[in-house]
């Protein structure tokens, strides 16, 4: 069940998970949500929801930007987290899903930069836009390329800022290998890690980064703070928490693992 506390004051740089992939990141003196999800536990077509957000939508207050890594399953964008993304006053997200999302959303290819002025007078925040593989490598791929559907990744930088990446939907540690190359310096990493299965896809085969394969991203980017999101809420997840943080541990990565409860900051690195 979700809840409301009153509007939640910004933070000068940090980032809340409020369950599923639902992530609300504080940084340049604004309010960016990524994949909101608001709606109540209940079926939503062939996917079921076990456990709503931390906070709802008005807890949140005005926000600045909304991140959509993909609007084509309801785990990713439900009926209010669309209603939330098209009140916004920017949506950045994926050319097809830009086309779906109405006329404050920009559609960005991959490797396509979007630039947003900050709040906090530091000049602009950079919104990049990276690939991501929404099932196996060997997935059948649809005329523009896509596994399973668009999805769209997320790296944010500005200057003096903690350079973070947001997964969204990826299961190829290839493509992590790829961002890495292209962004050799991200700080921190929220990475959507419940090894989503779905057994008419993909031989039920994650659609989504598991535990292990979350340890191995980390450890590619380099990053100093992982976040892990999409793990919980859903009842296509095939691992939660505790298969994460052992993956981690199994690692050597522990230190780098934040796991705070949903709902609450986790501080970013300066």
């Amino acid at each position: 069940m979700s809840e409301t506390t009153g509007t939640v004051p910004r933070q000068e740089a940090a980032i809340t998970v409020l369950g599923g992939p639902t992530a609300v990141i504080d940084l340049g003196g604004l309010r960016i949500v990524s994949d909101p999800t608001f709606d109540e536990p209940g079926p939503q077509g062939y996917l079921t929801k076990t456990a709503g957000p931390a906070l709802d939508e008005d807890a949140l207050g005005p926000v600045d930007l909304v991140l959509v890594s993909h609007e084509a399953h309801p785990d990713n964008l439900d009926e209010r987290g669309r209603a939330f993304a098209k009140a916004a006053p920017l949506v950045l997200t994926g050319p097809v899903a830009a086309g779906r999302l109405g006329p404050a959303a920009v559609g960005l290819p991959p490797w396509t930069g979007h630039s947003v002025p900050r709040a906090d007078g530091g000049g602009e925040l950079t919104v990049l836009a990276v690939p991501a593989v929404h099932g196996p490598e060997d997935g059948e791929r649809d005329a523009d390329g896509n596994v399973n559907c668009e999805v769209t990744g997320f790296v944010l930088t500005g200057q003096g800022l903690p350079t973070v990446y947001v997964s969204g939907d990826n299961a190829s540690i290839r493509t992590v290998a790829e961002i890495s190359r292209r962004v050799p310096d991200v700080d921190v990493a929220v990475l959507h890690a419940g090894a989503a299965r779905v057994p008419a896809k993909f031989d039920g085969r994650p659609l989504s980064l598991d535990g292990r394969a979350a340890a191995a991203a980390a450890a590619v980017l380099g990053a100093d703070t992982v976040i892990p999101a999409h793990y919980d809420g859903w009842a296509h997840f095939s691992e939660g928490l505790a298969e994460i943080e052992l993956a981690f541990h199994e690692a050597g990565l522990s230190s780098l693992l934040c796991t705070a409860p949903h709902g609450t900051w986790v501080r970013l690195p300066s």
